[in-house]
This record gives structure tokens, sequence and C-alpha cells, in this order.
């Protein structure tokens, strides 16, 4: 037992007399400073631009007019236009229907009957009227003559006159009446003005039952009020039709409408767009059909003051006119397809109404502004930049935001801007960063110094 306990206390020994050994022979590092390069940055050039902002929304084409036809009157139809079909165009002017037109013919030809019929009428009442006023008028000129003097009519001889003598009768009659008699106006009984009044109005009755039998026969032919589409029908030949029954939507196509709902940020934007009568404010639509983009004409027509109750957002209303003229393929096509070339070329369908389309609106005429990708705008509408080797953090003025860029005022970010674009953590004005181009000469410089 002792021999092997000295055994095991030999080999402890030596292990720590070894390991000592090792830990005093071994080499000491190489002393080197704490790496102080600064964190390295990704940055990309801010694109200064010059020129219009395009103000770009999504709306809906929507028909600038559109009304129901329906008959006015009764009867049956006896023709229907064969245009008036669901999917069809009209013309302006064009007979759509006619409702048998007999009895309303009937009706102005009874009509007209009444109306000579008091016209006769008339002229019999004015020509009493004027007898009668003659026949007043001769009356009273002889009360007149008989005021004047009374016996100018009585014989001398008259039994009456030898109990008193004309002169003395007629001296005393003077003597008495020393005011003059006041003749009475005529009553109207009299000159028989009653009778030629309800003779006029009974004229006046007639013209207008005459005018009614006349609207109502020429309410029997349905014109199309404006060229347009048909977007319903409900009118067969031999149908008896009552009014107010509808019988066919039209829509017109001289012109579409697009709402285009906006933020208030976006509509400011679009210059002189609450004045009335200034410079057209242009603008072009776009729609997909067939894998393909195809383009309008349009401009700005008006801008509801209300705002969009359910949104918050001002609704721009775009006029597009000859909308039915086939649209044209846009300059730019998704993915290369084929046309590109081609953007003349009159290929493409007629805007479809209630179809969901992209627009492009003229905005503000800017001298200078700068275009960044979206990611380089940080919170508060800072931006980061590399500058002499340091980070700048500027405030900017956002104009405009697209899915991958933003618009802002250049005047902040100096010249040549070189926007930093990813996360370094935390990030403080005047810090020192690097580039990749600060990284590359590092890079360099240190296999220049291996060799």
């Amino acid at each position: 037992m002792t021999r092997n306990r000295l055994i095991a206390l030999a080999i402890i020994g030596g292990a720590i007399l070894i390991a000592a050994l090792l830990i005093l022979v071994r080499p000491s590092p190489d002393e080197r400073p704490p790496d102080q390069r600064a964190p390295l940055v990704q940055t990309v050039p801010a694109e200064i631009r010059s020129g219009r902002l395009t103000v770009e929304g999504a709306g809906t084409v929507r028909a600038r007019e559109e009304l129901v036809l329906a008959a006015e009157i009764p009867g049956k139809l006896v023709y229907v236009s064969p245009n008036l079909i669901e999917g069809r165009a009209v013309r302006r002017g064009e007979v759509l229907f006619r409702i048998d037109p007999t009895d309303y013919r009937n009706q102005v030809a009874t009509a007209r009957a009444d109306v000579a019929q008091q016209g006769v009428a008339v002229m019999e009442a004015e020509e009493e009227a004027a007898l009668a006023r003659r026949e007043y008028e001769r009356f009273q000129d002889r009360e007149a003559r008989r005021a004047a003097d009374p016996f100018a009519g009585v014989d001398a001889d008259d039994f009456a006159a030898q109990i008193l003598p004309p002169e003395w009768l007629a001296a005393a009659t003077q003597s008495a009446n020393t005011e003059p008699p006041q003749d009475d106006a005529p009553s109207s009984l009299t000159l028989r003005l009653p009778q030629l009044q309800a003779a006029q109005a009974a004229l006046q009755r007639a013209r207008a039952q005459l005018g009614d039998a006349q609207l109502a026969l020429g309410r029997t032919v349905v014109r199309a009020p404006f060229s347009g589409l048909v977007r319903s029908e409900n009118a067969a030949r031999g149908s008896y039709v009552s009014p107010g029954q509808s019988l066919a939507e039209i829509v017109a196509s001289g012109t579409f409408d697009v709402v285009v709902p906006l933020t208030q940020r976006e509509a400011a934007l679009i210059p002189g767009l609450w004045q009335s009568g200034g410079e057209r404010i242009e603008a072009s639509v776009y729609s997909e059909y067939g894998g393909r983009r195809y383009r309008w004409q349009a401009y700005v027509d008006r801008a509801d003051p209300v705002l969009n109750p359910e949104t918050r957002t001002i609704d721009i209303f775009l006029r597009v006119p000859n909308p039915m003229q086939r649209g044209r393929l846009a300059a730019e096509q998704p993915d290369g397809e084929a046309g590109a070339e081609d953007s003349g070329a009159a290929t493409g369908p007629p805007l479809l109404v209630g179809s969901f389309v992209q627009v492009a609106i003229d905005g503000l005429a800017l001298s200078r502004y700068a275009a960044i990708p979206i990611g380089a705008l940080r919170p508060g509408n800072e931006v980061w930049l590399a500058r002499d080797g340091q980070l700048r953090i500027v405030s900017v003025e956002v104009l405009q935001r697209t899915d991958t860029e933003v618009f802002v005022r250049a005047e902040a970010l100096g010249r040549d801007p070189q926007v930093i674009v990813g996360d370094i953590g935390v990030a403080t004005d005047g810090m020192r960063v690097r580039t990749a181009d600060d990284a590359e000469d590092e890079a360099q410089d240190e296999a220049d110094d291996s060799q």
C-alpha cells in the first residue's frame, strides 16, 4: 500500500512539473490594437430629375349619360328597331320603336274640328258683341237728344200742349235741371262681353286639347336622344305597352368618365385642380386586355369637393373622349411582350364600361427633384447620406410615393447625394461609415502590405 501511494504521488508530481514547464516556455501572442473600423454601408446615388410629376391612381370606367327609355302613352308596338338589341350601338335620332298612331291621329282630327267649331262660335260672339255696342250707342244718342229738348216731338195742337204751353214747360224743365245728366257706363251683359269671353275660353281649351293630341301623336315615335350602346331591352313588336313601362336602357358612347379616388397629398400635386376655366390637365387611361396594356387619352374634368365618407379621399373625374375608338398599345409592355414597338397601332378594344383601369395624370412641373428607393426613406421623412466618410441625417420634403420610389425635393440632399439603404443599427449624425468603394481600397492596401 505504501509503495502504490508513492508511485501515484510521483506520477501526479511529474504531471504538475511538466505542465508548469509548458506554461513557462509557451510563446506570448502578438499584441494588436483593437479593430476601430467604421461600419460598412450600402449606398445608391439619388437620381436628380426635372419636369412634371405623374400622379398615378386607379379608377372605374362609367358612362357619362345613361337613361331608361319608357313609353309615355299606351298602345301597341308596331315597329321595333333591329338595333334595339343588347350590346348593339344606336345613332342619335334613330327610331327605336313606334306605337300604333291610328287612335292618336283620330284624336288630332277631332281636336282640329273642335278648334274650328269654337272659332266660329268666337266669330258669332264677336259679331253679337259689336251689334250690342252699336245698339247701345244709338240708344245713348236718342237719350241725349231727348234730354236737350223734351218737347221737340210734341204737336202744338195736342190737348196737353194747350193746357201747358210747350215753351213754359221747356223753360221750367231747364230751370229745374240746372246740372247736365250724367251717363252711366254700360254693363258687360248689355254689351254681351261674358258670352264673348266664354267663346274665347272654349277656343283656347280646344286649342290646348289639339296640342295635347298632337303631342301624344308625336310620342308614338321614340328616337334615340344620343348615340349610345343598348345595355338592355324589353320590347317586342305587337306587344301592348303602358305609360311608364321600361323598354330599354341606353348608355351614351360619346364620352366616358373615370372616377379616381386620390388622397389629399396626391390631389395637391395636380395644378389648377380647383380652378374653373383654367388650362386643361392632360391624363392617360390604361387598361389590360389579352395580356397587353392599352392607352386612351383623357383629361381632368372636375373634382368632387365632398370627401368620400368611406375612404376619406377626393374623387377625381377624368373625361375620356371617343372611348369607343380602339385603344392604342402603350409604349411599354410588361415582360417585353411583342407590340411594344408599335405603340401607334390601333388594334385594341374599346374602353369597356365598368372596367378597372390605371390612370396617370400630369402633376406639378418642378425644375429639380430627386428620386430615391422606397427603402431609403426613414421614419420622420429622414434620409441617411454617406458624405466624406460620415453619415449625415437630413430631413426631406416628400412629394410623392410609388411602390418602388419616393420623390423628394433635392435642395436638402446637396450635390451628388449617396443615399444609404439598408439598416446599420444605431445611426447618429456624423458617425464614420464605410462604403463599398472604401472597403475595396482597404482590401487593396492590405494585399499590398502582405506582399
